[in-house]
């Protein structure tokens, strides 16, 4: 997105939110930090905006998500991470599953998806998810609880990606998963190296193009 008044480069990657195919909307939550967020945050209700889409991958793990059916599925999301969760929601809602949503709304003061959890029908579950890179003791039992307490197909994780990956290391392969993709895209076809990620031995993928699971992705990569 790009705000054509005030910026003449620099599109900004946002994810989407919501569609509405009847009324020929897209919802998306901004999170206003750096100049090209800020430029956005001007924009009025009628001016125009520029948007280049769509962008595929925005998830990793779609097989395990569209072979999620009648149990529960377990979503996890923290901050802005919240935004792209919903397409997500919408669709194991869709098939027919019980949805538990643990959901970490820091930095913000209330959970802005508040509407959408309750048209999908999710329980809700607040608590803090991470503190100094470590998974928090409180997010560690309540997965625990919930994994030797319900049937659960699948557990989605939307947040950071020192989120997702202590996830995956603390699941272990129980329970099959999926997760946002956080890699900034730029022209979504593998050849300007926005995407790019580094792992061991020299390797770089590029994220636009990766379909798998969550745990090849992070397997072998350097985090920090």
């Amino acid at each position: 997105m790009r705000n054509p008044s005030t910026m003449q480069f620099y599109d900004t990657p946002i994810s989407i939110m919501d569609v509405n195919l009847e009324e020929n909307t897209i919802k998306v939550a901004i999170d206003v930090k750096g100049i090209k967020t800020k430029n956005i945050n001007k924009l009025k209700e009628d001016d125009k905006v520029l948007v280049r889409a769509p962008f595929w991958n925005g998830v990793f793990g779609l097989k395990n998500i569209y072979m999620a059916r009648e149990g529960t599925s377990l979503v996890l999301a923290r901050g802005i991470g919240m935004a792209p969760m919903v397409p997500v929601l919408k669709k194991l809602y869709a098939n027919g599953n019980k949805i538990i949503a643990i959901i970490d709304k820091t930095p913000y003061e209330n959970i802005f998806i508040d509407k959408y959890l309750k048209m999908y029908d999710a329980k809700i579950i607040e608590l803090n998810t991470i503190q100094n890179g470590k998974l928090t003791d409180e997010v560690k039992e309540q997965l625990v609880k919930l994994t030797q307490e319900e049937n659960v197909n699948i557990l989605h994780c939307a947040g950071p990606d020192i989120l997702i990956y202590n996830i995956e290391k603390f699941m272990g392969g129980k329970v099959k998963l999926s997760c946002c993709n956080n890699a900034k895209m730029c022209c979504g076809e593998g050849v300007c190296g926005s995407c790019s990620t580094r792992y061991k031995g020299h390797v770089v993928k590029r994220l636009c193009k990766v379909q798998t699971d969550p745990s090849n992705i992070f397997e072998g990569r350097r985090l920090i």
